[in-house]
């Protein structure tokens, strides 16, 4: 099994046993389908299935063959999140100077933390106090209060998904914190399209960081968010584009093996290459292998009667940073 982990989600490229090698090609796509971020597992699902639509089931004169496989729950290679780092060095150049920070306590929210902390810290900014909440909370309003009274510049928060973030904003608008004082700011999950749905005008201002969003402006992206809403009567996110864009990482390197599934051959293929994804630029860093994208810094504003996040900075070119100590 050769694992492609270069920010797209957890999908395995796997060699058929050597009766079939000549015309299958096995992809292992492990993810949580069910739990509390099954949703994730369907996004990622849908993009993968989208690419497939438009590009064929066969590459390289290899018939695709996807395998699910239920993780059970949270998947901390699904869950790493890209560049937090950035975030922090912008929120200094923004005009913060103090920041609180508000993580899940496991690991892909420790890497947010030290990444964000050393992205603020490094940009002369200063940390005020810091907390984790339990993986499966509901209840903010203690971890708020507590960020509120160290009184922030900002709060930086991070959270898996699920329905936290809806939790995150009311506890917001019941401890009182003023946006407009105190900046919230996050990694997109915080501001996703169903989140904002829950938080309702809580979430007005909150300030995130993140790769993709549905209302990017170009046009790859609105053709894909276009033929997204006619196969899946619903938007796309960043997990969607994520299984869109492994398969054609995949599909590419298969093309330039010649359907070849070794990973030396697979790994020497992907080095270097360069793509437009609906999110933005892409390449993946020869040295690394790790993704190299845009990331945007978002608003959350009222778009007509919708809460959107609205792009008002950018920072291209952004490889994914060294892990945090834990």
């Amino acid at each position: 099994m050769y694992r492609i982990l270069a920010g797209f989600g957890a999908l395995a490229l796997v060699a058929a046993p050597p009766a079939h090698a000549q015309q299958t090609v096995k992809i292992g796509v492990i993810m949580s389908y069910s739990g509390q971020f099954a949703d994730t597992g369907t996004q990622i699902n849908n993009g993968i299935k989208l690419y497939m639509k438009e590009h064929g089931d066969t590459v390289a004169g290899k018939k695709i063959e996807l395998i699910p496989k239920d993780n059970g729950g949270i998947a901390p290679d699904v869950a790493k999140r890209l560049s937090h780092q950035t975030l922090g060095t912008w929120a200094y150049k923004s005009g913060l100077r103090k920041v609180y920070t508000l993580v899940s306590d496991f690991g892909p929210g420790w890497d947010g933390e030290g990444a964000f902390q050393k992205g603020f810290k490094d940009a002369g900014g200063e940390i005020v106090g810091s907390a984790r909440y339990p993986v499966a909370t509901q209840d903010f309003a203690p971890f708020l209060q507590r960020a509120k009274d160290a009184n922030p510049d900002g709060i930086y928060i991070w959270v898996p998904g699920g329905t936290q973030p809806a939790a995150i904003g009311k506890a917001i608008a019941e401890r009182g914190i003023d946006i407009n004082k105190i900046k919230i700011l996050g990694q997109g999950e915080l501001t996703f399209e169903e989140a904002l749905k829950g938080m309702g005008n809580a979430g007005l201002g909150i300030i995130t960081a993140f790769h993709y969003d549905y209302n990017h402006q170009s046009a790859k992206n609105k053709a894909f968010v276009a033929a997204y809403n006619a196969e899946f009567k619903r938007n796309p996110d960043m997990f969607s584009v994520g299984g869109y864009d492994g398969m054609h990482l995949i599909y590419e390197a298969l093309k330039k093996t010649g359907g070849k599934t070794d990973g030396d051959a697979l790994v020497a293929a992907m080095k270097g290459m360069t793509w437009e994804s609906p999110r933005g630029q892409m390449m993946i860093d020869p040295e690394t292998r790790d993704v190299v994208e845009t990331v945007y810094i978002r608003k959350v504003e009222k778009v007509g009667n919708e809460l959107r996040n609205v792009e008002i900075d950018k920072v291209p070119n952004v490889k994914d940073p060294p892990r945090a100590a834990k």
